[in-house]
This record gives structure tokens, sequence and C-alpha cells, in this order.
């Protein structure tokens, strides 16, 4: 079966090579961290949750190549997938995005848990806001499909209000990146 995006070693070198430095990360970490890692920061910047150290050090590239994998996976199973050759490059820019977010999370967290002062409660909130704007400004090339995008059931029935719920709501996702 044809992938309706084409897959080329140049549009995976990136999410495949944010995956590979998650995981040599994650060995780092493992190695260093202590039992018990500080994986959640409350709105005032403060340490509210901890988890294991395997937990913490693994978790970010496991989830990135569980997402990996989504992003393969779904535009071949979607009734629609002839479409997501229309937003190819959106597409690709919200699976960078997505998992270099993680990996960016994965990164301070755990400069954190090694001693290094990061200041998470401002960063993390920074990127939120980086991936938002940065999201929104391609919102709006997403044509219609079943896996990605604001999908409502009036959405989906109609192709002009697809298009103007996605311009508007890349509009409203630039607003908040902008706002954090």
């Amino acid at each position: 079966m044809e992938h309706p995006i084409k897959i080329t070693a140049k549009s995976e070198a990136l999410p495949i090579g944010l995956t590979a430095a998650a995981l040599v990360l994650s060995a780092y970490f493992y190695l260093r961290f202590p039992e018990k890692v500080a994986t959640h920061w409350n709105f005032a910047g403060q340490v509210d949750g901890w988890s294991s150290r395997g937990f913490s050090a693994f978790f970010a590239p496991a989830l990135m190549v569980f997402m990996y994998a989504l992003f393969l996976i779904l535009p071949l199973i979607d009734p629609k997938k002839a479409r997501y050759a229309e937003f190819a490059p959106a597409f690709s820019v919200f699976r960078g995005m997505l998992l270099g977010f993680i990996f960016f999370v994965h990164l301070v967290t755990g400069l954190y848990n090694l001693g290094i002062p990061v200041p998470v409660g401002t960063v993390v909130p920074m990127a939120v806001g980086v991936l938002f704007v940065v999201m929104g400004k391609y919102l709006s090339q997403i044509k219609k499909n079943w896996f990605m995008g604001i999908r409502t059931p009036w959405t989906l029935s109609s192709e002009s209000v697809w298009n103007r719920t996605h311009r508007f709501g890349g509009r409203v996702f630039m607003g908040f990146g902008l706002l954090l």
C-alpha cells in the first residue's frame, strides 16, 4: 500500500533523529538520575510530582516512538487519505513540532534532575507558546481528514465550514501562543 505522503530520507531525518537523540539522552539520564525524579511543576514553577528514575528517563522516547508510528499509520487508514498529499508540508511541521516539543521537555526535565538550574516553570510555558504559534500558522493548511485538525460533525460535513474553522482556529492558537 502506497503511503499518502511521500516518505523520503529527508522527510524522516528530523523525527528519527530527534527520537534517536532522546534515546541517547535517556541512557545518559538513567545512569545519573536519583531514584526519585521531579516530573511535574505547578504554575509557580515548584515541583509537585515525582516519578521513578526508569519511568522518567524512558517515557519521553517511548512516547516519541508511539507518536512517530501514529503519524505514519493514521494517514494509511484514513478514509480521506488522498487529502494528505495536499497538506504534506503542514503535516510534517506538526509532526516535527510535536516530537521536538516532547524532546525539549525531556531535555529540560533531565537537566533539572541532574542539578542544572533550569527554570522549568519559565521555559516549558514558552515552548508551549512557540508550539501553539507554529501550529496555529499551519492549521489553516490542513485539508479535511479524519485524524488531524478540528474535527466536529459540522467541519467534517462541509469543506467550507472546515476551512473557516481552521482559519479561525489557527488565529486562536497563535493568539494563545503569544500570550504564553
